[in-house]
């Protein structure tokens, strides 16, 4: 069993990126965190980094397009930490880069079972702890869910779909306080993704767009973005609940950076 004082969070898409950032901010505050992630030598090794920050850390590898994995993942962590205050939804994947009309549709499928089935899965099986935790729940959304992303159709309709899902569950749950927030253009393996593969799906103009914003240094560290979603994590106002959120929102960006510092 954990601390009372001490915040048990379950991270997602924890293995690298803005996951793993988000878990090292989260150490720092001494939170017992559950990683998932499908990649179980890099999660050991963001495992060690939690613990040498002086957190606590429980690793899980799992697909969290699988419900009997998620279930799995919530069972393993009451079992180690004894309740759930937090959950943060940040797995997620951009493919199929590719137009509606060539799109295979199971890969498109897949990217919904992720970014948003996914979601759903974590969410129901932790919600009875969540609910008697005054729990909180952290969708990491994208600005793709309200702009046109030209080649990332499914990604734009699972983040759409995100949003509109957690203002749902804020009306159904007022016990818990669920948000969605824009990470803002992160400097991760996905944007690699894009420029890589657009190559075959994008125009000139749109790949150059992507290229360019990694050429001039225009993509944020995942740092930045990840300090607001711990923040968020653990502290998020009652009042938020159901609203999406810009990660660089004065309202939680600078309570976020008084909290945990720069680094």
């Amino acid at each position: 069993m954990t601390n009372t004082n001490t915040s048990v969070v379950i991270v997602t898409g924890a293995s690298r990126g803005l996951g793993a950032a988000v878990a090292r901010w989260l150490a720092k505050a001494q939170a017992a965190l559950t990683l998932i992630s499908r990649s179980e030598n890099k999660l050991k090794d963001v495992a060690e980094e939690v613990r040498s920050l002086g957190g606590k850390s429980l690793v899980f590898t799992a697909d969290i397009s699988n419900q009997d994995a998620c279930r799995s993942a919530v069972e393993l962590t009451l079992d180690r930490f004894g309740r759930i205050d937090a959950l943060v939804n940040n797995a997620g994947i951009i493919r199929p880069i590719s137009s509606i009309a060539r799109s295979e549709p199971d890969s498109w499928r897949y990217n919904i079972e992720v970014n948003l089935m996914g979601p759903f899965y974590m969410i129901q099986a932790a919600i009875s702890s969540l609910r008697s935790q005054n729990g909180r729940i952290v969708n990491v959304s994208s600005g793709a869910a309200n702009r046109v992303l030209e080649n990332a159709s499914a990604y734009c309709a699972a983040k759409a779909a995100l949003n509109h899902f957690t203002r749902v569950l804020a009306a159904e749950e007022p016990e818990l306080t669920a948000v969605t927030v824009r990470p803002g253009v992160v400097d991760t393996d996905m944007q690699a993704t894009i420029r890589n593969e657009g190559l075959n799906a994008m125009s000139d103009q749109q790949l150059a767009y992507y290229r360019q914003l990694k050429e001039r240094g225009e993509l944020e560290p995942p740092e930045i973005p990840g300090r607001s979603i711990a923040w968020l994590a653990l502290h998020v106002p009652t009042e938020f609940s159901g609203q999406f959120l810009d990660y660089d929102d004065p309202r939680i960006a600078e309570p976020a950076l008084k909290a945990f510092g720069k680094n």
